[in-house]
Order: structure tokens, then sequence, then C-alpha cells
């Protein structure tokens, strides 16, 4: 097994252009390895533009999204946007999506919140779409249960090949298909249910086989 250094992130916040700028300074200076921001409905900037504008006044630090609520957007829009970013960021993105981790972001906007069966179910579709449109393929055909697309242009295409993808899981079908399918795995608080982050990382292996 290769040897891999420990990472460290950074959350922040900002209320205008130029404490966020200072903020991204300022992590980078610190000797942080990425600026992280979650995807919630609360007083903070939407992740994927603020992190483009970090990148423009950074030079080593990376980005990452923890994580994208796949209920917000179609992953059309995901795709174009997450591959837009990392070119934005000159390849330091990492895309980190999940099922969503507070229901009262559904609740204030009225998305409907689907039985966790279903929202596995449309990750897997995600999924397989994301690497359609980061891979080699100039346009998507896709014919899923949820999703359908056609003729769809996979541009722009990402600077990182491949792009790195991190899975938000907590439940025991989420952590399988993280094992399975992601570059980097982010197990939530309650990951694993009562045998806390021990169990999690069981159900990793076993879901990761060969990997």
């Amino acid at each position: 097994m290769a040897d891999r250094n420990f990472r460290f992130g950074i959350s922040g916040r900002g209320e205008t252009l130029q404490q966020w700028k200072d903020f991204a300074r300022k992590a980078e200076d610190l000797g942080y390895a990425s600026l992280d921001l979650p995807d919630h409905f609360a007083r903070q900037f939407s992740p994927l533009i603020a992190l483009a504008v970090a990148a423009q006044v950074t030079t080593t630090l990376r980005f990452a999204t923890t994580m994208l609520d796949n209920d917000f957007r179609h992953p059309a829009m995901l795709a174009k946007e997450a591959a837009t970013v990392d070119v934005l960021t000159e390849g330091r993105f990492e895309l980190g999506i999940g099922t969503g981790s507070q229901p009262q972001d559904n609740e204030m906007t009225g998305i409907p919140l689907d039985p966790p069966g279903k929202r596995v179910e449309r990750m897997i579709e995600i999924l397989r779409i994301l690497k359609l449109h980061f891979g080699d393929q100039e346009s998507i055909d896709f014919d899923g249960k949820h999703y359908q697309l056609e003729r769809l242009p996979a541009y722009p295409k990402p600077v990182q090949r491949p792009m790195p993808i991190m899975l938000g899981a907590r439940g025991p079908r989420m952590l399988r298909l993280a094992a399975r399918a992601a570059d980097i795995i982010g197990i939530l608080p309650g990951g694993g249910g009562p045998g806390g982050i021990g169990t999690a990382m069981a159900v990793v292996r076993g879901g990761a086989g060969a990997r």
C-alpha cells in the first residue's frame, strides 16, 4: 500500500468579496491543503462560485465541496458546473457530492425529499453521468430510471483526468457505493450506525473489493 500524507482542510465564511479573498489567502499562507465549502441554504456563499473566486487569489490551495446535495442540481448542470470550476481553478478542484445531510434544506425550499433507497438509486446514475461527462466522449446519451440525456455536449472537459470525486456517506448502501465508485470518501457523523467509525470502515473495506 502506498504511503499517503495527511492533508488538512478548512471551511470558511465571508460576507463580502474582500473578506472571502482574505480568508482564502490566509488559508493558503497557513499551509492548509484545501478550502472546503458545504452546500446548504444557510448564511453562506454558493459553494461552486465562491471556490472559483478563491482560486483567483491563491496558487497551491485546493478546493472541495463537502458535499453538494444531489437534490439541488440536475446531473447535466452539476457535471457542467463542476468541470467549469476545475478549469477555473486550474485543476485544483475536488467534487464532493452526497444525498443530503440536512432535511431542513428540503423543507425550506419545498424540494421533495425522496426515500433513502430512491436517493441512492439516483446517486448511482449521477455518478455514471459525471464520469461520462468527465471522460473522453464529446456527447452523452443516457437512459436511466431517473435521468435521461440525449446528445448532451460533454463540455467543458475538466483539467484533471480523472476528476477527483468525493462521496459523502453515512448508511451501509452509500458506504458500499462510495467504496466502489468514489476517489475519496467523506464519512458523515453517525456513519456506521451504532458501531461507529470502525463499522463504517469495515463496510468500506468490504465494498471496495480489489480496490
